[in-house]
């Protein structure tokens, strides 16, 4: 599926490759999610929880939200010396497990691309910020 990009035009094939990924990953289909990473990608989510199959991610999610989705706002490219990093910034929007309805969870995903598969990917958002402190959600 090829996807415009916010800020216009067509994305960039890696920058396709992440949001791919992404979109994958927010049905959730972990295994689908998988088919756009590189045997050994390295996963480092939220609190610095390592994996290594987006079923990690999946499995957190699952248990903090009763559903979650990314709402991307931006794909930034930075082309290097045979890889590549994407930048993916937007919010998150879901529920929480009591049904509450959250939107404006800001999130940013780094990922590195080399040879057309995602070999590393981070992870941060403001969820544990607004776990702790109930008065910060939006």
């Amino acid at each position: 599926m090829t996807a415009s990009n916010p800020l216009g035009g067509a994305l960039t094939a890696d920058a396709q490759i992440v949001h791919d990924y992404l979109e994958a990953s927010m049905i959730p289909d972990p295994d689908a999610a998988a088919q756009y990473m590189a045997p050994g990608c390295t996963i480092t989510f939220t609190g610095g929880r390592e994996f290594d199959h987006p079923r990690g991610p999946t499995s957190v999610n699952a248990g903090r939200y009763a559903w979650v989705k990314k709402r991307m706002l931006r794909f930034d490219v930075a082309p290097g010396h045979g890889e590549t990093v994407v930048y993916s910034t937007g919010y998150l929007y879901g529920a929480w497990p009591d049904g509450t309805p959250f939107d404006g969870n800001r999130y940013v995903d780094r990922f590195v691309v080399r040879d057309g598969r995602i070999v590393k990917m981070d992870v941060w958002n403001d969820s544990a910020e607004w776990i702790l402190d109930p008065a910060l959600r939006r």
